[in-house]
């Protein structure tokens, strides 16, 4: 059990915000390379519409993580510097598994690349604003990964009835965001060290708040526009859609809790250490190529 934490404010002071013996693990494992079904989420539409959604979003998104989070790394403790290199290798196989899931969407007549337009327009719009800014948006983003990583591996119901391919795919990429879910909000803790605690703590609230909207927002568009390309529209779509996140199995009203504790003076991503989940799932990926964190 970790010691208690000496918090101020927000985690200027906090002493051990991740844990000592954390180790970042690449797993290089690579999925769906031949063909999965239509609606692999149970050969259901509104889960699969859901996902796939999430996953055209990924290659060009992580991408943006990546850089964000390079760009704060000078200065940075031996102990965040070597978390950063396996955050950045852990991100790019991801990328590179959603290049071929998003592949596999459009083999089955999904039009997925209006999605990766809107991203790249957005994240043009990225390019003249401070770094930091960019910094506190991976950080709240790498906040709902997490959250929703660990909703995946703790209840097995949302990928129950799945294709099994499709499955490990996921629960692979949800070990992994539950383990590095404190490199970005670390590297800001660095970023931010002359900042006083207030400012942090304001800063970080009002742009998961406007990230929160944005990413609602053009998910429901995209996962409606999925819809409609599987002939679901109208009133159907909006209700199957809405009781697919917030009722059964509810990935968006569970992670409620979750999501609200991010506004909590002092918060960080580790406060709640759910590595057990990783061990749960683990063994899982015994042939992946195994290298922890230089």
């Amino acid at each position: 059990m970790n010691a208690p934490s000496k918090i101020d404010l927000d985690t200027n002071h906090r002493s051990d915000p991740t844990p000592s013996d954390l180790t970042i693990t690449v797993r290089d494992e690579r999925f769906n390379r031949d063909s999965t079904p239509r609606r692999w989420w149970a050969g259901e539409p509104f889960g699969t519409a859901w996902h796939n959604a999430l996953s055209a979003t990924f290659p060009r998104g992580e991408a943006f993580f990546i850089e964000a989070v390079k760009a704060h790394r000078e200065g940075a403790s031996p102990k965040l510097e070597a978390e950063i290199r396996a955050f950045v290798r852990q991100e790019i196989n991801h990328t590179r598994e959603h290049i071929a899931f998003n592949k596999l969407a459009e083999d089955h007549g999904y039009d997925i690349k209006k999605i990766d337009t809107r991203v790249a327009e957005m994240l043009a719009l990225t390019k003249d604003r401070p770094a930091i800014l960019n910094l506190a948006v991976t950080m709240a983003l790498e906040h709902y990964t997490a959250m929703m990583a660990h909703e995946f591996l703790a209840n097995p119901k949302h990928f129950a009835k799945a294709d099994p391919e499709v499955r490990q795919m996921w629960q692979w990429h949800a070990i992994e965001e539950i383990e590095h879910k404190g490199v970005a909000y670390d590297t800001w803790i660095h970023a931010t060290k002359d900042w006083t605690p207030w400012m942090r703590w304001k800063v970080r609230s009002l742009i998961m708040i406007s990230v929160t909207g944005r990413f609602f927002s053009n998910r429901w568009k995209d996962s409606m526009n999925l819809l409609a390309q599987d002939g679901i529209t109208g009133w159907k779509a909006r209700w199957g859609l809405f009781k697919y996140l917030a009722w059964s199995p509810g990935v968006v009203r569970r992670i409620f809790p979750a999501w609200l504790a991010y506004f909590k003076p002092g918060f960080h991503p580790w406060d709640h250490d759910d590595r057990a989940l990783i061990n749960l799932h683990d063994g899982e990926f015994t042939d992946a190529l195994m290298q922890p964190a230089e």
